[in-house]
């Protein structure tokens, strides 16, 4: 097997810093939108909403009992079909947003439902109203609770983020293949690809560490 150039891997590295900060946009603006699905369905399935809340419920499985790719290829060739065109980088976003919404939901309800009956009824003893329990007692707990969850799933659909060079996003993959079809320096081009994600996802495995050890020292979780 040929040794790795170091001379090439100097020569490819600002290709991997432009698509290492592509794959970063689209990533925190699919994760910021399905933390905001995911904390509305959460919303909706604890207070048991009429209608909305069998919505939600059913979105939630489908995104999380269907693979990312599907979901990409429907939101980037099936809805053109029906007239509504969208850019790559959109669907890139909608599709990591739909696929984690479903995860973020379950993190959030989870963390809703750790927080126990009686901290609400002393919560209504006092005379809060129902926007403040939430506010004040519940989301509180519930987020402390939920943050080992909701880094995981960070980091899970960072990783997901590979899957966009099917829709041709000159993300980190895409440079990857393109540099091993056109010059055929695989060691090279495999080799910073997994470095260029090591150095995004491992810094937030270490802040997720590091949070789920002083909640649980503060008395929160398991």
């Amino acid at each position: 097997m040929r040794e790795i150039n170091l001379d090439i891997i100097i020569e490819y590295i600002p290709l991997y810093i432009q698509a290492a900060g592509l794959t970063l946009r689209l990533g925190m603006g699919g994760i910021l939108l399905a933390l905001i699905v995911g904390f509305l369905s959460s919303l909706s399935q604890y207070y048991k909403t009429p209608l909305i809340n069998g919505v939600f419920k059913a979105y939630t499985e489908v995104s999380r009992n269907t693979p990312m790719l599907i979901q990409l290829f429907f939101i980037y060739y099936g809805l053109p079909k029906l007239g509504i065109k969208v850019s790559p980088e959109v669907c890139a976003i909608f599709g990591l947003g739909f696929l984690g919404g479903g995860y973020f939901s379950e993190a959030f309800r989870g963390g809703l439902d750790s927080v126990s009956k009686s901290q609400i009824d002393a919560g209504k003893s006092i005379g809060l109203t129902r926007f403040q329990i939430m506010k004040y007692v519940i989301f509180p707990q519930a987020l402390a609770v939920s943050i080992p969850n909701i880094g995981a799933n960070i980091i899970f659909l960072l990783k997901e983020t590979s899957i966009f060079s099917v829709i041709a996003i000159a993300d980190l993959t895409h440079l990857a293949k393109d540099l091993i079809g056109i010059y055929y320096n695989t060691n090279e081009a495999l080799f910073l690809l997994v470095v260029s994600y090591l150095i995004i996802l491992l810094p937030l495995a270490i802040i997720t560490t590091f949070l789920e050890r002083k909640l649980r020292y503060a008395g929160y979780g398991v």
